[in-house]
């Protein structure tokens, strides 16, 4: 088997995967992609049937990035064929008092970067999606753009397409150790021992697994969380031509998201950061009782027509820094190394973001604006930096 390559990828999930595609665009045979587990795997935070794509972010360095994401899904569908991002418009909603917190400052990226959207009243909601039952006092922010994408079958597209370029992808290969070696690294799993110029990181909630071997540890909290699917009376109604994908902005403890039916004959929910810290090792794949009550409570009151018999509840795993922003550059000390993790949002980007690192992995630099997600930010190197993760 080869074991000397240009370019390595470490964890084949949502980024890993397009990162590996990206790659072999760019050198084919020369790019190595590594996966712990079995490709497809539900361990980590990359698999099922869909995950929220939007233009409306909460802050400028997102919404520099959102139309990008589009563009990159775009390249990928032209080339593959299959169809991975299904619009359906996409409404952001906060319950207020006085002024809006989060819908102010969505509706204030977007206007900067100057994506089109509307700001909703409450009765403005409930007239355009009369599914939601919705107080007064909510404000909401509307935008067309906004949608599904597939995440399995992105998955699986981008490894196909990296395959049939001649990228060499690893299954069941756990890495064992990573050592830097002149301006490269060895990867050491255990069907042996490769070498790379260059090497990608994308190993989810095992990052710091991978990066302990170079010394380096990013602050990261892990959380098991959930979302469930519900037999819902009338699923036409919540189809993506007639219902949006959703985000309920209610701060700590009571944020909570979903997508129209898409994948299972059953819409799907769940809520934000709503589980237990857990590590890879602690974790269970039981659903949580008292989150899967949260979250029927909410639609009970808010979207009444989407409750129904419970089809199954599905775990998986946030890893999140403490400001709960992404973490997307090379290494200081081993810029040999490009790393990326997704504080439990950052699905959408998956294409986007493995065309940046391998931007990095090839070139040392990207045309995109990552500033803002630098390894060695005061979030990611303060210790004393507290916790923030309501978006």
């Amino acid at each position: 088997m080869k074991t000397a390559y240009e370019y390595a990828v470490i964890g084949c999930g949502g980024i890993g995967s397009a990162a590996a595609y990206w790659l072999s665009r760019e050198a084919g045979e020369e790019v190595l992609a590594l996966e712990q587990f079995h490709l497809g795997h539900d361990k980590g935070g990359s698999e099922d049937h869909s995950r929220i794509i939007r233009l409306s972010y909460h802050a400028p360095e997102y919404t520099a990035l959102t139309p990008h994401t589009y563009e990159a899904w775009e390249e990928v569908e032209e080339e593959s064929g299959a169809r991975l991002v299904i619009k359906s418009g996409g409404l952001d909603l906060e319950p207020v008092d006085d002024e809006p917190k989060y819908i102010n400052q969505y509706s204030g990226a977007m206007r900067a970067a100057g994506i089109p959207h509307e700001e909703l009243s409450a009765r403005e909601v409930m007239d355009r999606f009369p599914q939601f039952r919705v107080d007064d006092g909510v404000r909401a922010v509307y935008q067309a753009d906004a949608g599904i994408v597939d995440a399995s079958r992105a998955n699986a597209t981008h490894l196909a397409l990296a395959r049939a370029r001649g990228a060499t992808v690893l299954d069941n290969s756990p890495v064992r150790g990573v050592r830097s070696v002149g301006d490269g690294v060895e990867i050491a799993t255990d069907g042996g021992t490769f070498s790379a110029r260059r090497l990608v990181v994308a190993a989810g909630a095992w990052t710091n697994r991978v990066l302990r071997h170079v010394g380096i540890e990013i602050p990261i909290i892990c959380t098991q969380e959930q979302v469930t699917y519900f037999r819902a009376p009338a699923l036409e109604e919540f189809s993506p031509e007639r219902f949006p994908v959703w985000i309920w902005h209610g701060g700590p403890d009571s944020s909570f998201y979903g997508v129209p039916v898409y994948g299972e004959p059953a819409t799907k929910a769940g809520q934000d950061v709503g589980g237990d810290v857990v590590t890879v090792d602690t974790r269970t794949f039981e659903p949580n009782e008292r989150v899967c009550e949260n979250l029927r409570g909410f639609l009970e009151r808010y979207i009444p027509g989407s409750v129904g018999p419970e089809l199954y509840t599905k775990t998986c795993l946030y890893d999140m820094p403490p400001d709960r922003e992404f973490v997307l550059g090379r290494l200081p000390d081993a810029p040999q190394i490009s790393v990326f993790n997704g504080a439990g949002h950052g699905f959408k980007f998956a294409s986007l973001v493995g065309k940046i690192l391998s931007e990095l992995a090839v070139n040392g630099k990207t045309k995109y604006p990552i500033e803002a997600f630098r390894v060695d930010r005061p979030a990611l190197t303060d210790p004393a930096y507290e916790p923030v993760f309501a978006m």
